[in-house]
């Protein structure tokens, strides 16, 4: 009787990691996803710190070839002064001087606006690039790290599973029977141990000469409370 507790505890041990290893297997794959996920954030963040910067830049060299034709009409506009005739005629060109002046000031005081916009975005992409080269490293290897322990975890699981059938193998029906049907019943442990009177599933107090006859280790009994398969664990000798 002995032999066959020993087995059941042995049995409920191994479904019990291979339980955890299940529960693993499962959260893994969605901490890699939500590292995946984190990654494509930063990568986005970083990509639109780039399209800010070439945009920038993009605004700047229009403006200062805007700036440039600006330019160019003022000077030509100014060389019809000489070729005027008429006062009339000389006033309108001055206006038109005036207009292009007003213009490319305007144009001077935003292309200085856009350069320090420049000189702000490409910093700025310069630091998430700097960021995004110690990210992927620790992405990189944070990633691998969960893989391999995936992978582990399914060589480990196959093991387990292997030692639990060897285990039922071992077991008489019977037993096995009634061990599931606990374990169904309480959907967890169906063999628990007793210390001091106390049931460690339950934690009911048992009869007093039912504590006796389990330290003794005669026969098969079961919790009066809760049905679970029981046994005597000295936690005294446990300790030393």
């Amino acid at each position: 009787m002995k032999e066959q507790l020993s087995l059941l505890i042995g049995l409920q041990k191994v479904e019990s990691e291979i339980n955890k290893i299940n529960i693993k297997c499962k959260s893994l794959p969605e901490e890699i996803a939500k590292l995946e996920e984190a990654f494509s954030v930063f990568e986005a963040g970083l990509e639109e710190d780039r399209k800010k910067f070439e945009d920038t830049q993009k605004a700047h060299h229009e403006k200062d070839e805007k700036l440039k034709k600006g330019q160019e009409s003022f000077k030509k506009t100014k060389e019809r002064l000489n070729e005027v005739k008429t006062n009339k005629e000389y006033q309108a060109v001055l206006k038109e001087i005036e207009a292009f002046e007003q213009k490319n000031s305007e144009a001077e005081d935003q292309i200085i606006a856009l350069l320090e916009a420049v000189d702000k975005a490409k910093a700025e992409f310069k630091i998430k690039e700097r960021e995004m080269e110690s990210y992927q490293q620790r992405y990189g290897e944070a990633k691998k790290k969960m893989e391999a322990e995936l992978h582990s975890l399914g060589d480990l699981l196959q093991t387990c599973r292997r030692k639990s059938e060897k285990l039922r193998g071992k077991i008489p029906a019977e037993l096995l029977k009634k061990y599931e049907a606990i374990k169904t019943l309480h959907n967890t442990l169906a063999v628990v141990a007793v210390w001091k009177e106390v049931c460690g599933g339950c934690y009911m107090n048992i009869p007093p000469q039912l504590y006796i006859e389990l330290q003794r280790s005669t026969e098969l009994h079961t919790c009066p409370n809760c049905n679970r398969i029981i046994y005597w664990y000295d936690q005294n000798e446990a300790k030393k």
